[in-house]
């Protein structure tokens, strides 16, 4: 967003950032609020949350104050991640394990595909009508929605088996044999069940879980409807208390810690290497680094550079796997991002140098011809991060995390990478005051390389895998193998 006139207000450079990072931390609370509603449908909910997520942007429209536009913003963030959070989770449990990774992928196409939009268009037009404009997004959404079925895994959990065989039938064709594939689905659904006996230590007779009741000998469900639940009872289950219940649940459980620092391992190395602040500050960053080259032409090439290879990576992710990709994402990011760190270095000293002498020493410099270095390192940097780090840490989120755990891990895992981010962003401005440009992209290079022995070390291979299958791997074992 630039500084300047907004037809009825202005904003200065600190305001603006604030209505950056703000999105961001609204974003923080939506991830909250967003596992734990899944509760009440993964269908239902991208429902419900597209209206208010349409209704911040045509508010935005309307702003004529800078506080409006802090209200919005946080309001747009809350409901893009209860968004994001749902949608990464249905797909993984819709699709098959061949193609899951493509399709997790497309999410992240769509975003880069969303951001390049934004670039052309902000180019042209003001913020209102481009607010105007991505207000229509979330309408899309809702009419997309109501025509596509719920996640069998979700309606075997709530004990509705007929309605999981229909949808099931509908996501793999007419002429699909289903028959196994939900099995395996109700077989994880009892032993996630069995879990939840165990933890709660009942001696016998049954307990309630979630819309089904459990025979404590067999495991297996006794539907009693009710998974049709008023108002109160939802708003319940998304309350501050169950949240914190909820999460300290997930924290002391043992086989769930590893994948918890794995996924929020990776979001701290998305979100700390750069990647928003060249979202939210592209223009500003190009401004201060090209001599000659249009910043909104710049902005716009990485927009569509990022595009492609996100599209690229959705092809490679279930051939290649997850690790060789975050390997190469890695290595590249620090290389590229150690680049650009020493291009902008070198144009501040030369800046300084001919501001002391008063001579024009480089005139290549001057003129701009040298510009296509730090937009290389900035390209490379960009396919690198949409190759690798930026789809398949989303990816693990809907794929590391148990059943029974799914709706809360990533919860907490999409919270702390919207916190990462809102830090990141929030703090860009100060680490530039501190460091200087070069000296900020060069601390990104340092946490990229630190991220590249975190993969090696830490990071699982999970390509071709049912999530049916992983599921057990953390119940047997805390030692994670490839």
């Amino acid at each position: 967003m630039k500084r300047g006139n907004y037809t009825h207000f202005s904003v200065n450079d600190q305001q603006v950032s604030w209505i950056a990072s703000l999105s961001l931390l609204g974003a923080l609370f939506g991830g909250m609020f967003g596992g734990l509603a899944m509760q009440y449908g993964r269908k239902r909910v991208l429902t419900l949350m597209s209206l208010p997520f349409s209704i911040s942007w045509i508010l935005t429209m309307f702003a004529k104050s800078v506080e409006t536009m802090f209200f919005t913003a946080f309001v747009g963030g809350f409901c893009c991640a209860i968004v994001s959070t749902v949608a990464q989770v249905y797909v993984s449990e819709i699709a098959s394990p061949d193609i899951r990774g493509f399709l997790s992928a497309i999410q992240k196409i769509a975003g880069h595909f969303g951001m390049l939009i934004s670039y052309l268009l902000g180019a042209y037009l003001d913020w209102r009508q481009l607010a105007m404009l991505i207000a229509m997004a979330p309408i899309m959404l809702f009419i997309s929605v109501i025509y596509i079925p719920e996640t069998p895994s979700f309606l075997v959990l709530r004990g509705c088996d007929d309605e999981a065989h229909r949808s099931l039938q509908w996501l793999r064709g007419p002429h699909k044999n289903v028959e196994l594939e939900l099995d395996t689905i109700r077989s994880n659904v009892r032993t996630t069940r069995m879990n939840l006996l165990n933890r709660i230590s009942t001696s016998n007779g049954t307990v309630g879980t979630g819309g089904v009741t459990v025979d404590g000998a067999t495991g297996q469900s006794i539907p009693i409807g009710n998974h049709r639940r008023g108002l109160r009872y939802y708003l319940e289950m998304i309350s501050f208390e169950a949240i914190v219940s909820n999460v300290k649940s997930v924290l002391r459980n043992a086989r769930l810690v590893k994948p918890i620092l794995i996924t929020c391992g990776l979001m701290i190395f998305q979100r700390f290497t750069g990647a928003s602040s060249f979202n939210f500050y592209a223009v500003t960053i190009f401004r201060k680094t090209f001599a000659g080259m249009n910043p909104h032409g710049a902005a716009i090439a990485v927009g569509f550079v990022q595009l492609l290879a996100s599209m690229l990576s959705g092809l490679l992710i279930d051939t290649v796997g997850r690790i060789p990709l975050l390997i190469v994402s890695s290595i590249f990011m620090s290389l590229a991002l150690a680049g650009f760190g020493s291009c902008v270095y070198y144009g501040e000293t030369s800046k300084m140098l001919i501001a002391e002498s008063g001579v024009l020493s480089d005139v290549s410099m001057a003129s701009g011809q040298n510009d296509w270095i730090p937009l290389l390192c900035v390209l490379v940097f960009t396919v690198a991060f949409a190759l690798g780090i930026s789809p398949i840490s989303w990816l693990l989120v809907g794929e590391l995390f148990p059943l029974e755990y799914r709706a809360v891990g990533s919860s907490i895992a999409t919270s702390f990478s919207y916190f990462c981010a809102f830090l990141s962003v929030k703090t860009f401005v100060d680490f530039q005051s501190f460091l200087g440009l070069h000296g900020t992209f060069w601390l990104y290079a340092c946490i990229s390389c630190v991220g590249l022995f975190f993969v090696i070390m830490v990071v699982p291979e999970t390509k071709g895998r049912d999530l049916e299958e992983m599921d057990p791997r953390y119940v047997r074992t805390l030692t994670i193998n490839r």
